[in-house]
């Protein structure tokens, strides 16, 4: 049987599908704020213009980049890990580290961040929060709401690490 019709019984397929469209999706802002980063340069030293809502645009790429890839950067394992252990261990005890670290470290980190951002954006939504410049994006609120996308898709994925890990756990083979 190939990966791709491998039974699903919990249904992790989906949950990293959302992970793995949305990490796609936001790489290509890099390439985007690359270009726009060329064009604001460009603008400023060649023509003497520049625009605030141009160059905040880079900020909020950045941040779509880093708080939506996050999760996309832990599914393939991209993170910096010290595994001085890790890598000798066997593949279920590598599975018994991994199920712990997201139950007791991932899961509750992810959670503090969703309950102490949400008061804060939505405070923001509440005044469709904008820019403090003039001429600057209207976009705040917006911005912050990756404050609770971040939790969330980590959240999801550490669903997907708990089920990936409990089978192996479970078998006694090593």
């Amino acid at each position: 049987m190939t990966p791709a019709a491998t039974p699903d019984p919990h249904g992790e397929g989906v949950l990293q599908q959302i992970n793995e469209l949305t990490g796609r999706s936001v790489s290509w802002l890099t390439l985007l704020m690359v270009v726009v980063t060329f064009i604001v340069v460009v603008l400023r030293y060649s023509f003497d213009l520049g625009w605030i809502w141009l160059q905040e645009s880079v900020t909020y790429m950045h941040a779509a980049v880093f708080m939506l890839g996050i999760s996309y950067t832990l599914k393939h394992q991209g993170h910096v890990r010290v595994d001085i252990f890790y890598r000798k261990f066997s593949r279920r005890g590598q599975a018994i580290v991994d199920l712990f670290g997201t139950l007791f470290l991932l899961i509750p980190v992810a959670l503090f961040i969703l309950w102490s951002s949400w008061d804060y954006v939505f405070q923001s939504w509440g005044v469709l929060e904008g820019s403090r410049e003039a001429g600057g994006l209207p976009l705040v609120f917006l911005l912050k709401t990756l404050m609770l996308l971040l939790p969330l898709l980590l959240l999801l994925q550490a669903v997907v690490m708990v089920l990936q890990s409990l089978p192996v756990v479970r078998r006694h083979d090593g």
